[in-house]
């Protein structure tokens, strides 16, 4: 327990901050989920509609500095380049 009042905010706002991350933390790996799926299945159709909607979750995440902006960036070039192969495969 926390022995004075800053410290009892400290707990708060860090309990927020948790379930706020936690949240975004989801988000990003449920877009990514998804996105992945479509890959696998090879629907170019699909992947190329949710790639923009998983770069923006990204970025939400990065800006909000849930995930470091580097790895958002990496992600993304990974994600982009899957795509692109799967587009001119066909």
């Amino acid at each position: 327990m926390p022995n004075t009042k800053s410290a009892e905010k400290h707990l708060r706002t860090s309990d927020e901050r948790r379930v706020a991350n936690r949240v975004r933390k989801t988000r990003v790996k449920t877009y990514r989920r998804r996105l992945e799926a479509a890959i696998e299945e090879g629907n170019a159709e699909a992947a190329q509609a949710l790639l923009p909607q998983c770069f923006s979750v990204l970025d939400r995440a990065a800006a909000k500095r849930t995930i470091h902006r580097n790895q958002a960036a990496r992600t993304k070039k990974r994600l982009a380049a899957r795509v692109a192969a799967m587009a001119t495969a066909e």
